[in-house]
């Protein structure tokens, strides 16, 4: 409700037959203006909705155009059957108008239509992003992220977990993406950092004493943009909590992030909790993925073992994954060619497919390079069926189920096999703690190193690095990854074991994570948490397939602010002050 006041008494997307006959005063931009032969009309629009006015003195409408501000007074009357718009809340009725005041002159010509707004290119829309923002379409997904947000805030409250801000200017991480530096002019030769996250901030908070922390904490990161991923900066509804374990995480998580699906997500469907949780390893195999989109029902099997001596050359030794697909044998032949050609833009040299025809017989030139015992196998493994056509794929072990995961999603998208009606979300668990750098052929970690190894000081002594896995997990939602979290390493001797397999020193360890290393010295709870991404959560529930419609002001995907001119040159002095010379 709109207070009373010199601009207005009432939104415009307020007015309804119960004003019929009242005076209200409205204001907002023009829209449109229509002729009507000796009557005009206006359409009026401000966040709320949008309005008819209609005007039957001209003199009105002197320095009156499209998307300038006016305000204007009369009443509100019934309009005619024939022009009644069931398209907006306000199609029953308009306003007569009696009083018009232009409040802000629109000077300019304007660069694209605003309601048309999403259909101009996007560096236009980004340089112009307050006209932009008009158009109902992008506003409204602005307004949608404010009440995820505030929603979210009061589920973690109701929850018991205390909001409390960490800081912005912090220090650098050996370790993650780059870092934004921020020169010191006090402290010659020395620089501040953003935060990539208030990862470290947020366990010293534990080790205060804090029970449960949570935040809509804004991290930073100099990354390349992707469809799901904002350049420089994004959101994430960041939270710990002490002595808890990874079960204790994931109830917080399926009760926050489950009821905000259900509540923002257009009447889809939600996967129940408790989420499926699935091992790191068995995503890599079936999925292709450690992100995979559980709303795809195909599934990858691995049949390297039937092919270790085979006479077909491509397959032998190599890495083989099969994709079955039902009732495929029908499609056009245009179709396995445009598969084909997919394949090879991945960078595969071929796809290999077997089909099995309706008398039961199979087709397709690897057929003729398997035995009986070989293709009974493929028939159990792939679950092979009249109809069916198993898709390979063969390559290097670090590469095949890279593919064959991009191959299961390009299936499913030109067969139509994702269900659009339902958010499918899950867990990936058990990641492995350790993996081997190509380069320097030594241990390294694999995702966060403060994570606390499964079986503690035990798997660190006793099991290779490879095989010991970490107590860390993502959420996944439709193929893009919400979260990433970990029951965290709070034991000092296990976690100076786990960074001297991944060749740190106890001098590396107190220098480079001094603030850990000191406080774990005082007593730490054993803790725990997660940060599911809030940009990500909204283009998910706004359906948008660009995380920058989501984002009130972004960066385009060249990391640039079209609109405030940034990155830009600074002058010779400000580079004195903070003592830089450019080179």
């Amino acid at each position: 409700m709109i207070c009373m006041n010199k601009y207005r008494t009432k939104s415009c997307g307020e007015i309804s037959e119960a004003d019929i006959d009242k005076e209200v005063r409205v204001a907002g931009w023009v829209e449109n203006i229509r002729d009507h032969g000796g009557v005009k009309f206006l359409d009026l629009r401000d966040q709320y909705g949008v309005l008819q006015v209609v005007v039957h003195d001209e003199t009105l409408l002197e320095n009156v155009n499209k998307e300038c501000t006016v305000t204007i007074s009369g009443k509100v009357i019934l309009r005619d059957e024939d022009t009644v718009n069931p398209k907006i809340a306000t199609g029953t009725v308009e306003v007569e108008a009696a009083f018009l005041e232009v409040l802000g002159k629109c000077r300019a010509a304007l660069p694209f239509e605003v309601v048309t707004s999403k259909e101009t290119k996007e560096d236009v829309r980004l340089k112009y992003r307050y006209l932009d923002l008009r158009n109902p379409k992008v506003h409204n997904n602005i307004v949608l992220r404010s009440n995820i947000i505030s929603y979210l805030r009061q589920q973690m409250t109701e929850m018991g977990f205390l909001e409390i801000q960490t800081p912005i200017l912090s220090a650098s991480s050996p370790e993650g993406a780059r870092d934004y530096l921020i020169p010191s002019r006090k402290h010659k030769g020395k620089f501040y950092a953003l935060p990539q996250a208030p990862q470290i901030f947020k366990q010293l908070l534990m080790v205060s004493g804090f029970d449960r922390y949570f935040q809509v904490a804004p991290c930073f990161r100099d990354e390349d943009a992707r469809a799901d991923r904002s350049p420089g900066e994004f959101y994430q509804m960041d939270f710990e909590m002490s002595f808890a374990t990874q079960d204790d995480v994931f109830a917080v998580a399926e009760k926050v992030i489950g009821d905000t699906f259900k509540k923002f997500g257009g009447g889809k469907t939600v996967s129940p909790a408790p989420f499926r949780r699935i091992p790191f390893a068995e995503s890599m195999l079936k999925y292709g993925t450690d992100k995979p989109d559980l709303r795809n029902p195909l599934e990858i099997v691995e049949l390297s073992d039937l092919f270790v001596e085979t006479d077909f050359k491509p397959f032998r030794g190599r890495c083989v994954r099969g994709i079955s697909v039902p009732d495929c044998v029908k499609q056009p032949r245009s179709f396995f060619e445009n598969m084909l050609k997919f394949a090879e833009s991945i960078g595969m040299k071929g796809l290999g497919y077997i089909e099995v025809l309706d008398d039961g017989t199979y087709k397709g030139p690897i057929d003729k390079f398997l035995t009986e015992e070989q293709r009974a196998e493929l028939v159990r493994r792939g679950k092979l069926e009249k109809g069916s056509v198993i898709f390979f794929i063969a390559d290097d072990k670090a590469f095949a189920p890279q593919l064959a995961g991009q191959i299961r999603t390009e299936l499913g998208r030109r067969l139509n096999l994702i269900d659009e009606s339902r958010f499918e979300l899950c867990f990936i668990v058990d990641f492995p703690m350790f993996e081997i750098d190509e380069e320097t052929g030594k241990y390294i970690f694999t995702h966060n190193p403060f994570s606390m190894p499964q079986g503690g000081m035990d798997a660190l002594l006793n099991k290779s690095p490879e095989d010991v896995l970490a107590y860390q997990y993502d959420i996944v939602c439709d193929g893009v990854e919400l979260s990433s979290g970990a029951v965290r390493n709070h034991d000092l001797e296990i976690m100076k074991k786990a960074f001297e397999i991944a060749g740190y020193t106890e001098e590396d360890l107190k220098t480079k994570f001094t603030s850990l290393y000191h406080a774990f010295q005082y007593g730490a709870p054993p803790h725990a948490g997660m940060a599911p991404g809030i940009d990500r959560m909204v283009m998910l529930l706004t359906g948008e397939e660009n995380i920058r419609e989501v984002i009130a002001f972004p960066m385009n995907s060249n990391a640039q602010d079209v609109m405030m001119g940034s990155p830009s040159e600074v002058t010779e002095e400000q580079l004195r002050e903070v003592h830089i010379k450019l080179r």
